[in-house]
């Protein structure tokens, strides 16, 4: 049976940084299909290569710094995440690149897509700032438009 992970990754205890692991926390809250796993990731992804050997498409969520407006919300494959990676970027980005050709290396290629949300501030507070708060309902939209996405590869 094909399956779909949502990977949200993310150091809560970072305000923004943390904005994968809250839209899980969101999203468990959702009548979702039943082949829609729902992963806390954290900040420990280069163990989380099972996630993208034993699924078909894997939807990671994170902050990204792509130099744009705080709040702004990114859906790009992994081989153009280069594009998006700045010096002051989180290490999470470039270790799912890493996961991902350890994956394919194993004869695994699941589609990947990241769902990036530039973050407003990254400091020690378990709140995120209100712009990327605000956003939580459009990210959740962008998130479940990529699961049907999925879903609809799976009944065809």
């Amino acid at each position: 049976m094909k399956k779909i992970a949502v990977l949200g990754i993310g150091n809560i205890l970072l305000r923004d940084d943390g904005i994968g692991v809250h839209i899980i926390n969101e999203l468990q809250n959702q009548n979702l299909n039943s082949n829609v796993e729902l992963i806390d990731g954290g900040t420990c992804i280069l163990d989380l290569l099972g996630v993208f050997v034993e699924n078909n498409k894997v939807i990671v969520v994170d902050s990204l710094k792509g130099g744009h407006l705080p709040g702004t919300i990114y859906k790009v494959p992994p081989q153009e995440l280069g594009n998006y990676i700045k010096a002051n970027s989180s290490l999470h980005d470039v270790q799912v690149l890493d996961i991902l050709k350890s994956a394919n290396l194993m004869g695994h290629f699941p589609e990947v897509i990241i769902v990036g949300i530039e973050p407003e501030e990254i400091f020690f507070d378990l709140n995120l700032s209100d712009t990327v708060k605000e956003q939580i309902p459009k990210i959740i939209e962008v998130v479940k438009e990529e699961i049907d996405k999925g879903i609809g590869e799976i009944n065809a």
